[in-house]
């Protein structure tokens, strides 16, 4: 072969990306790859995730990604892509959950048509309800449970005994899955107890805040199970998504539970706050639409309505 010759493209998946290098691992092999000026000019970048195609060139330590293939989703902070899966974690205390704030990644999982596992961490709060936060953790449970059981897969984490990890690799096997929640929930614990070799840092709680720190300083993807193709992303956390890149009349359509409920609304434009015969707050009023939920579709559509004043 000629020395300037290049060989066949191989087909690969970046898994880490780190000052302008991408990682990526094709077979059992890792290349270390710099990416093709072309795709600046199209204003295009790889992101951990990614399909590609790449080219080894010859006395050369770096290959060269000459070609994007075509993704599933992608995201902008953190930027990753072709996620199947997301784990949403949200603890049982310390920070108490915020629901509205679930309910928004929740969304976004939705919207970009990917699974859902919610994950309760720290579920060994609640193993002592002699102590007030032992019973509120207890409470939060069971809360979470009553509320999100019916529409997705829910698992209590124990990261202290090490429960509910079986449960939640049963759930994303075969996948590639994306932690996503609030900062100091425990994913980086998670991680952990997942893939021992990440190494992933852990921050401390605030006490005055009860917010932790984002430890992870750039997205990472990881086997779990090379056979079965599990995986799972490492990444500082999803720190930009936006409910105001839904559609008025997209949202509806987001929450499951709700758009099990479309056609049985008098009006076809029907946006389920005060229009009479609606189906949605029938449902509402009878208990198959927890009232939570319906409150946060009823926030988020005010906060969609009112960003198109601006």
């Amino acid at each position: 072969m000629d020395k300037y010759e290049r060989k066949v493209p191989l087909e690969g998946l970046i898994i880490k990306g780190i000052a302008g290098f991408y990682f990526v691992k094709s077979g059992d092999k890792v290349f270390r790859c710099k990416a093709r000026g072309i795709f600046k000019q199209r204003d295009m970048k790889p992101a951990v995730g990614d399909r590609v195609l790449m080219e080894e060139i010859p006395d050369n330590d770096d290959s060269l990604i000459t070609d994007i293939l075509p993704r599933k989703n992608s995201f902008i902070r953190p930027f990753i892509a072709n996620v199947d899966c997301f784990a949403v974690v949200i603890a049982a205390a310390r920070p108490d959950p915020v629901l509205n704030v679930l309910d928004k990644f929740l969304l976004m999982a939705e919207k970009n048509y990917t699974d859902v596992v919610i994950c309760i961490n720290k579920c060994d709060l609640a193993l002592d309800t002699r102590k007030a936060k032992g019973r509120k953790a207890a409470e939060n449970i069971e809360n979470i449970k009553k509320i999100y059981e019916p529409i997705y897969p829910v698992v209590c984490i124990d990261s202290v005994n090490g429960t509910g990890f079986d449960q939640l690799t049963e759930l994303v096997k075969g996948k590639i899955t994306a932690l996503a929640g609030p900062s100091g929930v425990g994913k980086s614990t998670i991680l952990n107890r997942l893939i021992p070799e990440a190494f992933a840092e852990t921050g401390s709680i605030s006490e005055k805040s009860q917010r932790g720190k984002h430890t992870t300083r750039h997205s990472e993807l990881f086997t779990i199970d090379e056979e079965e193709g599990t995986m799972i992303f490492d990444t500082p956390g999803f720190t930009s998504f936006d409910i105001l890149e839904a559609e008025e009349d997209e949202l509806q359509h987001l929450f499951p539970e709700m758009a099990a409920c479309l056609g049985q609304c008098r009006y076809n434009d029907c946006r389920h706050i005060a229009e009479p015969d609606c189906g949605v707050i029938k449902a509402v009023e009878e208990g198959k639409i927890d009232e939570s939920r319906y409150e946060s579709y009823k926030a988020m559509l005010k906060e969609i309505r009112e960003s198109k004043q601006y």
